[in-house]
């Protein structure tokens, strides 16, 4: 009888050797995962839609005469003094708490020396930040932590935010190992204790209520400030609606591939929806209302270059917040790191670490030690150099489409690789004029 070599075993699809690791972990400690950093599945990103640059049928502009803009303003609506920025790119809301005081400090260099603007996060107003950024855009969040009359009245504009796109529906964390004295004071907690924000504004529970709350900030700020408010990516067509019949200037809409300092892994994976699928949906909303232009879309969660940024745009999108390119723009998880985020059991690249204020870069930590390594000047020139090379790179993008705005770009410019791209983006799967679940032609 003759031996035939045996099959070699495989792993289940579905109880990966990762799964397993995950139940063994549970099962020996009890207490869930929780990590920073976004979501790591792979999802439909920027990266599966092309641009249809012009040839015959399209005339592009000359790079070296013929200009592209990129400013925009932001707050038109009611505001007395609306937001006007050279750049589209935006920092995105990070907490003093989750970085450390340079690391805030390079944001508002950075951004300043861009043109652009920056968001302080929960926890409320730095001097770093206000003392070193031209525009400072105060976030109001459920936590209320730092809030003060003063500070609303110091900014440039306020996002009130009712969600995040690592977590809709879930309160932010900061781990004990964070909340230093200075942390501590600010948030008017006890120093060194585990904090979680709540899930939910305690000032309203619908948006009529939220048309008062932002009702009051105005009255607060003279009417001066736009009024920005954040939503989390899970039914975007309805949230951008009743934001706007809240009173918003500004709707910020982030999707689940956004980052965060600290939450449980399960939200990370399992929450929310890619930015490609929530922002044909705001579009519809503002146009379906009539606002599209009027009130102004922020979108954020995994932005990375000047081509994701002109694809946002060319989807609908005013403008675009950046969190974690930001942080790696200023030198965090630098490989030249990596033995020291080996000694916390992670490695460069893999962002594990932020919510246990160990950074050896001496960006996402409290550690006055730790924090000393960190140069604010030079990351602020790293941030400049990186937002310049994005705008320039949407430029680019933006002169082979033909346009001389960044606003100019259009879904028409686009085509998707894939077929599920083409679903949430709403553009045609490349080479056909079929875009899937809207019409059955080819």
């Amino acid at each position: 009888m003759t031996d035939f070599p045996r099959t070699p075993p495989r792993f289940s699809a579905t109880f990966t050797p990762a799964v397993n690791a995950e139940i063994r972990r549970a099962a020996a400690t009890g207490i869930y995962d929780i990590r920073g950093g976004g979501t790591k599945r792979h999802l439909p990103h920027f990266d599966d839609l092309l641009f249809l640059g012009a040839s015959i049928s399209r005339y592009p502009l000359e790079g070296y005469r013929e200009k592209c803009a990129t400013d925009v303003w932001l707050g038109t609506r009611f505001a007395k003094k609306p937001i006007h920025l050279d750049i589209p790119v935006t920092i995105a809301g990070m907490s003093f708490g989750a970085l450390s005081g340079p690391a805030k400090e390079a944001l508002g260099r950075g951004a300043t020396a861009a043109g652009t603007s920056t968001t302080t996060g929960d926890g409320g107003m730095t001097e770093e930040e206000r003392g070193h950024s031209k525009t400072l855009v105060y976030q109001y969040l459920p936590s209320r932590y730092g809030m003060n009359p003063d500070d609303l009245r110091r900014c440039d504009a306020i996002e009130v935010v009712v969600g995040q796109g690592a977590k809709p529906g879930g309160g932010g964390m900061l781990l004990g190992q964070k909340i230093s004295d200075r942390v501590a004071n600010m948030r008017n907690l006890p120093k060194g204790i585990d904090q979680r924000s709540a899930c939910r504004h305690p000032d309203w529970t619908g948006p009529d209520d939220l048309e008062i709350k932002i009702m009051e900030l105005r009255e607060i700020t003279d009417w001066e400030k736009p009024i920005y408010v954040k939503v989390g990516g899970a039914r975007p067509y309805y949230d951008t609606a009743l934001a706007v019949k809240a009173g918003a200037d500004v709707v910020v809409l982030d999707g689940m591939q956004g980052g965060t300092a600290a939450t449980q892994d399960v939200f990370i994976e399992h929450v929310g929806m890619p930015i490609l699928a929530c922002i044909p949906q705001a579009v519809k909303a503002l146009q379906d209302l009539g606002m599209h232009r009027k009130v102004q879309l922020i979108v954020s969660g995994g932005i990375r270059s000047g081509a994701d940024v002109a694809k946002a745009m060319a989807l609908g999108a005013d403008a675009v917040a950046i969190g974690t390119a930001a942080l790696i723009a200023l030198g965090d998880n630098d490989p030249k790191w990596e033995e020291e985020y080996q000694k916390l059991g992670t490695t460069a690249d893999a962002y594990d670490d932020w919510h246990e204020g160990r950074d050896p870069a001496g960006i996402t930590t409290q550690d006055p030690e730790l924090s000393k390594r960190f140069d604010p000047v030079l990351g602020g020139r790293r941030l400049k150099n990186y937002l310049k090379v994005m705008t320039l790179e949407a430029q680019t993008i933006a002169r082979a489409c033909g346009k001389n705005h960044l606003h100019n770009l259009e879904p028409e410019d686009l085509c998707s690789l894939t077929i599920e791209a083409a679903a949430m983006a709403g553009v045609p799967l490349a080479g056909t004029n079929w875009i899937p679940g809207r019409n059955g032609g080819w």
